[in-house]
């Protein structure tokens, strides 16, 4: 899935981790890889990250903090800038959604929405 405003483009990729969930304690734990690209013309830098992430049931948990995985990274025009993270559900099915706030090298503020992609078990949609 590709998010983007005119500047950013967010690419996100999600895996549901078997090995490291537990069904029967309702546990599905899920790795998402982001990849950042910076299609303007001046450099930004990623200063906070807000997420929404809802589960089967509807339960909902709100993620907010600086940076991503203990970095700001500053994306020069052209470059990109990737990570993994994870999350764990209480069911096999929900979904993500939220935004980085960054600010490019003139002092904009760029506020890049990612809207709301699926993290599923293997065959659990179908």
């Amino acid at each position: 899935m590709t998010f983007s405003n005119e500047a950013i483009h967010v690419n996100i990729a999600t895996k549901y981790l078997k090995q490291q969930s537990s069904p029967e304690k309702k546990q599905y734990a899920f790795a998402y890889h982001v990849t950042i690209s910076n299609m303007g013309g001046f450099a930004a830098q990623l200063l906070t990250r807000h997420w929404i992430i809802i589960d089967g049931n509807q339960e909902r948990e709100e993620v907010h903090g600086s940076g991503v995985i203990g970095q700001q990274p500053l994306i020069k025009p052209g470059m990109s800038y990737e990570y993994t993270s994870g999350v764990i559900l209480k069911t096999p099915i929900g979904t993500m959604q939220g935004s980085y706030s960054m600010i490019d090298n003139n002092g904009e503020t760029l506020d890049v929405r990612i809207e709301p992609f699926l993290l599923s078990v293997p065959n659990a949609v179908h």
